[in-house]
């Protein structure tokens, strides 16, 4: 199927395709987004599976929406995080490549620019742009992989309960930020976040980013080979004000470098991995032995 906004393609819209899709499909369906600024708050549903977004160019493929958390809807309730992402993706085995995820909220409210339930979700060459809380990979139980991918925001930019395998993407820190990530990971969960040869930039000051947070007590991110810049502060890590998170949440780094790796300043509780606890983080052992790079249609 082909998305163009000029009628040239079957739909004028992304979420027209998407309802198209059999629930319980069990083929890949490939959808082809023509460049263009869609405006839409998209949502993928339960037994969609196996959906392909491919944009035409990343740079100019942008899927956008503005809801935020707050925000006054027609029911009783505001308007809640979850519900203000600007795309949801329920179904399984989802992939998308060569687009941009927008979030235009701004600093009114957390709003996500994608929000993933579903398990085996695979990114590669995405933008995520938003400010607070712009990427959720929310399912628990939920695999996710995030390949050559860049992510933007300011206070917890990325967030939620999955296990995410993210690999040489890059984060960027916007000016007004706090904590880069918000893993929620669950207790019976060995994996949350882990970053494999990713790069911290961004244009926020010198020591005013702390890695990551735990939303949860029992949150994790591990970080390999990863590059960090000077907007890390040299501790590290925040508990989130919560003592017992000290002891709960595992938070670890694997031969960081930059400005902002400092083993020697980092706070006592998180960990310095060891060469032979580091071989236990690789992509098929987090991922549960799946393979998103096999993926094919």
């Amino acid at each position: 199927m082909t998305v163009a906004k000029d009628g040239s393609g079957n739909y004028r819209t992304v979420q027209a395709a998407l309802d198209a899709v059999p629930k319980n499909n069990r083929a890949f369906i490939t959808i082809f987004i023509k460049s263009g600024t869609y405006k839409e708050k998209l949502n993928l549903a339960k037994k969609q599976n196996f959906v392909h977004l491919v944009g035409e160019d990343l740079s100019t493929t942008i899927l956008t929406y503005d809801d935020y958390n707050g925000r006054a809807v027609d029911t009783i309730e505001p308007m809640g995080t979850s519900e203000a992402s600007s795309f949801r993706v329920f179904g399984n085995d989802f992939t998308a490549e060569n687009l941009t995820f927008e979030n235009t909220a701004g600093k009114i409210g957390q709003g996500p620019a994608m929000w993933v339930y579903g398990d085996k979700a695979t990114f590669k060459n995405c933008r995520f742009l938003g400010t607070r809380d712009t990427l959720y990979p929310y399912g628990y139980g939920s695999r996710q992989y995030y390949k050559d991918c860049y992510i933007e925001g300011t206070t917890d930019f990325i967030l939620g309960a999955a296990t995410a395998w993210f690999e040489d993407c890059t984060l960027f820190c916007k000016d007004g930020g706090t904590v880069i990530m918000a893993p929620s990971t669950p207790d019976s969960v060995r994996y949350g976040f882990v970053l494999q040869r990713c790069k911290v930039v961004g244009d926020a000051p010198a020591d005013s980013y702390f890695i990551a947070r735990p939303w949860k007590p029992f949150a994790k991110t591990v970080l390999l080979n990863c590059e960090l810049s000077a907007a890390i502060h040299p501790k590290g890590w925040d508990h989130w004000g919560k003592e017992s998170n000290k002891q709960d949440a595992f938070f670890a780094e694997f031969k960081s470098i930059g400005p902002g790796a400092s083993p020697k300043t980092r706070i006592l509780w998180s960990r310095q991995l060891t060469p032979q606890q580091a071989a236990f983080y690789t992509r098929e052992a987090v991922l549960g032995g799946w393979d998103p790079t096999a993926t094919s249609e």
